[in-house]
């Protein structure tokens, strides 16, 4: 039995994904989400976060799949998460 992991950002991402199930879908929601779906495929652990990202795609009414074909066009279009300060992308 595999031993459940607490993900270093866990407490950030846990305000991002409440902010999810509560708010209706833009680029950067969705872009977050994709961005989370993502972190937490295949990670040991924070199944509250990982149930709450399927509730979303269920409240907005999408699959996966349509999620990141949404958000690649998304991203061709422009820098999502780049921000004043820093050139880093938080992907991990």
């Amino acid at each position: 039995m595999t031993k459940e992991q607490q993900h270093p950002q866990y407490w950030a991402d846990r305000k991002i994904v409440d902010n999810l199930l509560s708010g209706q879908p833009n680029d950067y929601k969705q872009a977050e989400l994709a961005r989370l779906k993502i972190r937490y495929r295949g990670f040991p652990g924070a199944p509250d976060i990982q149930k709450d990202l399927e509730k979303v795609l269920q409240k907005w009414d999408m699959s996966e799949e349509q999620l990141y074909e949404i958000t690649r066009k998304i991203h061709e279009k422009g820098q999502v998460y780049k921000t004043r300060n820093s050139d880093t992308e938080d992907w991990a």
